[in-house]
């Protein structure tokens, strides 16, 4: 069952996912990306350790307010655009922040997936007394302020990969649509198997029965990934904090995560050897693992990889 927050005018779109009664955990996902994207065997494993798991699509996607349609130009042009955005950054966390009213959150453990991370990020900074913990995975810093600053972290050859997907808008085409960002998303020649085919199907079936198109709306992904932010810098996060990144991720350099560890006092990092982009079987266990163990207060600084 669909429930929804607001935010000013701003619906918000979420998922109640299991494990009342546990450690409040809300999940953010990435750019132009529906919360039916978290892998049901990922949340299973984060109710397995004792978390109250809640996911969210943010604004301009899944089945949240889409903001009226405007010339936004491509993602990439929107990242080094200096117009006026649609609207800033401080919104996508008041936007969480919301989600965790309407549950009767009064503080969650935040655990954010590519620009879903970001938004993660900022939401530290802004509501300091509203993150109990902070995990990002798979994205860039926070202080990367400008577009080309962004851009040193981003592989471009895989950014033109995905934007020559061409699909028919039909199911079918929905669904192979699906696969291929999959596809370039995993660890470069990683093959997908019947089970990882079986999980974007599961997302696809789900995102069709909610009346929702993924990865469709290529202005709407302009319109999140050209906000600006006007907070302040990583420094000043104090929640606990994870930094996660695959080591092969063909769209992010890992540096990324190294300059998020870098910049947030006490962070931990843990890079995943033969990890992409892509949030694949192998990882939810050790994610879950680490998420919990970063909620249990075991905040040892750590480099893996």
């Amino acid at each position: 069952m669909t429930h929804y927050a607001h935010n000013g005018r701003i619906r918000i779109a979420f998922d109640d996912l299991g494990g009342r009664g546990g450690d409040p955990l809300l999940l953010v996902m990435g750019l132009g990306t529906s919360r039916f994207w978290w892998p049901d065997g990922f949340v299973g494993e984060l109710l397995r350790r004792g978390f109250h798991v809640v996911a969210y699509d943010q604004r301009d996607a899944g089945q949240s307010t889409h903001l009226p349609a405007r010339p936004a130009g491509s993602p990439v042009g929107a990242l080094l655009r200096s117009s006026a955005p649609a609207y800033d950054a401080e919104d996508l966390t008041d936007d969480a922040v919301a989600v965790m009213d309407a549950v009767g959150w009064d503080r969650a453990h935040v655990f954010g997936h590519s620009m879903g991370g970001l938004v993660a990020q900022r939401t530290a900074v802004r509501h300091p007394h509203r993150v109990l913990t902070l995990t990002t995975s798979s994205a860039v810093p926070s202080d990367a302020a400008s577009g080309l600053s962004v851009l040193r972290y981003v592989r471009p050859a895989t950014v033109v990969r995905l934007a020559r997907l061409r699909h028919p808008r039909t199911s079918e085409g929905n669904l192979a649509l699906a696969l291929d960002i999959a596809r370039i998303l995993a660890a470069p020649g990683q093959h997908m198997s019947e089970r990882d085919v079986r999980d974007v199907r599961d997302f696809v079936a789900k995102e069709t029965a909610h009346h929702v198109v993924g990865f469709r709306d290529q202005q709407a992904q302009s319109r999140q990934i050209g906000t600006r932010w006007h907070g302040g810098p990583l420094a000043r996060i104090t929640a606990p904090t994870l930094v996660l990144h695959g080591e092969q991720d063909p769209l992010l350099r890992v540096t990324a995560a190294r300059d998020i560890a870098a910049a947030v006092p006490g962070a931990r990092l843990t890079t995943m050897p033969g990890l992409g982009h892509f949030l694949a079987r192998d990882v939810w266990a050790v994610y879950a693992t680490e998420v919990r163990a970063l909620a249990a207060g075991d905040g040892s600084r750590r480099v893996v990889g």
